[in-house]
């Protein structure tokens, strides 16, 4: 498989669109991630419509809700707003109306539960690889690892039960290798936090 044309637009507009935006807690491009994910997807046998979809994916989520959404469907099609949308667990950015975080990761995990789109599964099983390793990466190399954890919205144990409760939810799904690496990677993450998460709280639960 090559590359074409719509590869290349892809690449350009959503560098443009993120162009602004940094990781979290870092000064590192978006667009590292980006790249990262849709190299992910190539290297377990994705299309190109996977490829560009892995370069969309939090376009619609962080940088223009529903009318970004549109816009993508507009430029790449049908088959490609329909896997970024499923990869979004927000699509009200652009209204200021994000649930709260954990109704929203739990909203996720459950959309997950119920995909039967393969290609959807594969980038966000990209995505969630690609930024469990980056948190692990810097937890094994950190002087001080409470700062990693802080650079989240949630605390250590609502992290680990995001990341443990998507394990459980792909493998419901597939069994394919890039789960196979999201498993043995947060199982890492736990082992560093020193042990599993107990649960998440609902915010404002205390």
């Amino acid at each position: 498989m090559s590359l074409g044309p719509r590869f290349d637009e892809a690449l350009l507009y959503a560098i443009d669109a993120h162009r602004d935006q940094t990781r979290k807690g870092t000064g590192v491009p978006y667009a590292s991630h980006l790249l990262g994910v849709a190299s992910l997807v190539l290297e377990e046998a994705g299309g190109e419509d996977e490829a560009i979809a892995a370069l969309l994916h939090d376009v619609v989520e962080d940088q223009g809700g529903r009318p970004r959404l549109e816009e993508v469907r507009q430029r790449f099609g049908e088959r490609i707003a329909d896997i970024v949308e499923a990869c979004s667990d927000s699509l009200e950015e652009d209204e200021g109306k994000k649930p709260p975080w954990k109704q929203r990761k739990a909203r996720y995990i459950e959309r997950v539960r119920t995909e039967h789109n393969g290609s959807a599964l594969l980038v966000s099983m990209a995505d969630k690889l690609y930024n469990s390793r980056a948190v692990l990466r810097d937890l094994r190399f950190a002087k001080d690892r409470q700062g990693v954890w802080d650079r989240f919205s949630r605390e250590r144990d609502c992290v680990l039960w995001y990341y443990r409760s998507l394990v459980d939810a792909f493998r419901s799904k597939t069994d394919v290798r890039l789960l196979d690496e999201l498993d043995s990677t947060v199982t890492e993450l736990e082992e560093l936090a020193g042990g599993p998460s107990p649960g998440c709280p609902d915010e404002g639960s205390g």
